[in-house]
């Protein structure tokens, strides 16, 4: 088991992801194409799948595509920036991920802006 594999605790696969989105499959590889969405291979098979808290109820969570941007820009891998998204950060009182789901959206940016310096 990967070392993201331990720090997501739910994975969907992508057609999982596409029966919460309302959309077809083909759409989900599209949304990971323009990199509103990241997956990575995961299990014993290695399915392609997204981590479960990207999404919010029956769409993305809203500002994951622009902070995605600002992780890769650092030069963060998809594994990578999954990574910095579950790992607890103490500063944060939690993980990035958390923190984007309340809407802390800025102070994530920020920080990941500063990681590419």
């Amino acid at each position: 088991m990967s070392d993201i594999e331990n720090l997501v605790s739910e994975w969907l696969p992508l057609p999982d992801v596409a029966e919460r989105l309302g959309l077809p499959v083909t759409k989900v590889h599209g949304l990971i194409d323009e990199r509103a969405l990241v997956a990575a291979r995961v299990g014993e098979r290695k399915i392609r799948s997204v981590p479960a808290l990207f999404l919010d109820g029956d769409h993305v969570v809203d500002s994951l595509k622009g902070t995605i941007a600002v992780l890769a820009d650092a030069g963060f891998s998809d594994e990578e920036l999954i990574a910095w998204l579950f790992t607890p950060d103490e500063s944060l009182r939690g993980r990035p991920i958390d923190a984007l789901r309340e809407g802390r959206k800025t102070e994530i940016r920020r920080r990941a802006q500063i990681l590419a310096w």
